[in-house]
């Protein structure tokens, strides 16, 4: 499991999202725990989890809040083109 640094990634949009999960993973499974200040952002970070999962960029098999993080799980979709 990864934990996400406050380096430069904003989990709170759909890039800086992805690449933290990219960062995350193993082969094509991630496993991540972002941190969270308030209820409003633990709200946008499972929005855009969901918004990712929806254009089909992940799987996600595990989303849970916890008290000061959200603890997501998944495997991340890679498309030939």
């Amino acid at each position: 499991m990864s934990k996400v640094r406050t380096k430069g990634v904003d989990p709170m949009n759909k890039m800086g999202l992805l690449k933290s999960l990219n960062q995350a993973s193993r082969g094509n499974f991630f496993s991540i725990e972002i941190p969270m200040a308030s209820k409003e952002e633990a709200e946008g970070i499972k929005l855009v989890a969901h918004e990712l999962e929806k254009e089909g960029k992940i799987k996600i098999r595990e989303c849970t809040q916890k008290e000061d993080s959200i603890y997501l799980q998944g495997i991340i979709k890679y498309a030939l083109t």
